[in-house]
């Protein structure tokens, strides 16, 4: 047992008497020890539960052979931190997880390891984590929220954000809102809807890294204990067959976790966090391979924002599985990849049905026949845009207008609720790269304000920072380079037309090539906006979202 480095020997006395000196037995010393990474905190909703989700793994370990160890990770609430300094502290965290998760794994020298996250950077950082220790893991999250209820009609926290712009609007007053507030979000868990933690959870599933339902069943029901449970058992089969992370999450299976990506209409975050979690794995993952794959793989669930489904809807329909067996049936999975069932994602998915074709379209009536998710390029965007195209409606796929310029989201929100931006218009929103914001703010707040003030069908929003899976509507993000590393996006100037064709993955500025040349030319970069701290040391090290916003060392 790889504990043996600090349980079995006389050289390892002085160890022991700390293990003693915690209450533990010899006979709890003799048994594996498995590392329980518990994300349990009491600010963020999708975390509250996660001290009985954590209780249940522990209980699953004991019954199967192990001794279970807690020990904790970060994480940040996306909607608290959104549209003020704290988003600049989001992305970021990813990081830290995965570093802190490795630091204490290695220093401890568990045997395996079950990882309990649930929100937006929690599930990819603990996934590039266990990529990078690579001993036996099992991964169980707290699980979705309920959709909210306001007025007969579902809600998730999108439709908070959306109250709000209508407010600003004329459109709704401070009673409407009120009354959404208080029913939006009425329990725990990850956001009701397809947005950015229940994407990574439910790709979790298809990565084969968690065990089915991870992804959807609801975080009040009592079959999430006992799916943790279950996940506390199984890691302790997979530590005795020995199957480990770098087993499952081959090229393979991240060709599967795209490819789903695109039938289930996941957050566009995922084109971060797929390519960050591959790096750990040791190969690079293109995320243009986007494109080649939406071409072949139809959309099959609208969940909010795109549509009036949620999370709890996906999971009563057969969850992840069910709409892997759709796709199945295009021949697009490789079946015979490994998962931590011990048991091939072709043997995982056989007995399963789609128990509701308006939940989860047939694969002969999908929403579209091309997924959810589109990589744009051209001389605004060289080396990529990306749009959660299943949220776009049909009259802005093709779109062109005057660029409204502001150099940062603030700016920006000001404008919009200030009733400055007219339908035609295309907000750019720069200088919040991973580089230039620091940390690559989501834009929930301006998407939703527009949204909210009626011009969703009129107005595109384009930046070098990112989307929260929240939004909706022609929200192009993670345009590359960037404007702090000198990116075309720095160029543009008020009144420049913008083309957008998402049918044909375009992104254009209409300025001609010696006109950006000469801009270039006088263009200077702008001083850090922080210049001390994490976030200063982060700016240093992280390279372009076209490589998930990795850290390197340069």
């Amino acid at each position: 047992m790889k504990s043996d480095a600090v349980t079995k020997g006389m050289q390892q006395a002085p160890h022991r008497s700390l293990f003693h000196a915690l209450g533990m037995t010899e006979e709890e010393l003799d048994r594996p020890l498995v590392g329980i990474v518990s994300s349990y905190n009491e600010i963020v909703p999708g975390h509250m539960n996660l001290d009985k989700i954590t209780e249940a793994v522990k209980k699953g370990v004991i019954l199967a052979g192990g001794t279970p160890i807690v020990f904790p990770a970060i994480a940040v609430c996306d909607g608290i931190a959104m549209g003020h300094v704290g988003m600049k502290y989001s992305l970021v965290t990813r990081d830290l997880i995965a570093d802190s998760t490795e630091c204490m794994a290695t220093a401890h020298q568990f045997d395996a390891l079950v990882m309990i996250p649930n929100c937006d950077k929690n599930v990819p950082g603990l996934l590039m984590a266990a990529a990078r220790l690579n001993v036996p893991t099992v991964f169980v999250s707290g699980g979705p929220m309920l959709a909210g209820h306001v007025k007969g009609h579902k809600t998730s926290l999108s439709s908070m954000f959306e109250a709000v712009g209508s407010y600003a609007a004329g459109k709704m007053t401070e009673e409407d809102v009120r009354e959404y507030e208080c029913k939006t979000c009425p329990t725990c868990g990850s956001c009701s809807g397809m947005y950015t933690a229940n994407s990574m959870n439910c790709l979790t599933e298809v990565l084969g890294m968690g065990l089915q339902g991870n992804g959807t069943i609801p975080a009040v029901y009592s079959d999430r204990l006992i799916l943790a449970k279950h996940a506390g058992m199984q890691v302790m089969d997979m530590y005795r067959k020995n199957i480990c992370p770098r087993d499952i999450m081959t090229k393979e299976a991240f060709i599967n976790a795209l490819t789903m990506d695109m039938a289930l209409g996941c957050s566009t975050n995922s084109m971060l966090h797929l390519p960050a979690i591959a790096h750990e794995a040791g190969f690079d993952f293109e995320v243009e391979m986007a494109n080649k794959l939406s071409v072949k793989t139809p959309n099959l669930c609208h969940l909010a924002p795109a549509g009036p489904t949620y999370m709890e809807d996906l999971n009563e329909a057969g969850g992840v599985y069910a709409v892997m067996k759709e796709v199945s049936k295009l021949g697009l999975l490789n079946l015979d990849c490994m998962t931590v069932t011990g048991k091939t994602v072709g043997e995982n998915i056989a007995d399963c049905e789609n128990k509701n074709p308006e939940v989860i379209r047939p694969v002969e009536n999908p929403y579209s026949k091309t997924g959810g998710i589109a990589v744009l390029k051209g001389n605004l965007a060289p080396e990529t845009g990306v749009v959660k195209r299943s949220a776009v409606c049909g009259e802005m796929m093709v779109h062109e207008g005057p660029a409204r310029v502001f150099d940062s989201e603030d700016e920006a929100i000001e404008a919009i609720k200030g009733g400055k931006i007219v339908a035609g218009d295309v907000v750019v929103i720069r200088y919040e790269g991973p580089k230039g914001g620091p940390g690559m703010r989501e834009m929930l707040n301006p998407t939703s304000a527009i949204m909210g003030m009626g011009l969703g069908s009129t107005v595109a929003l384009i930046t070098d920072g990112r989307f929260s899976g929240a939004s909706r509507g022609a929200a192009i993000g993670h345009v590359c380079p960037e404007a702090a590393v000198g990116g075309p996006i720095a160029l543009v100037e008020e009144g420049d037309i913008i083309r957008i064709n998402i049918p044909e993955y375009r992104l254009e500025l209409a300025v001609s090539d010696e006109e950006l040349a000469k801009r270039k030319a006088q263009w200077q970069p702008k001083e850090p906006k922080v210049t001390k701290g994490y976030l200063s040391r982060y700016a240093k090290m992280v390279t372009s979202a076209k490589r998930g916003a990795i850290l390197e060392i340069k």
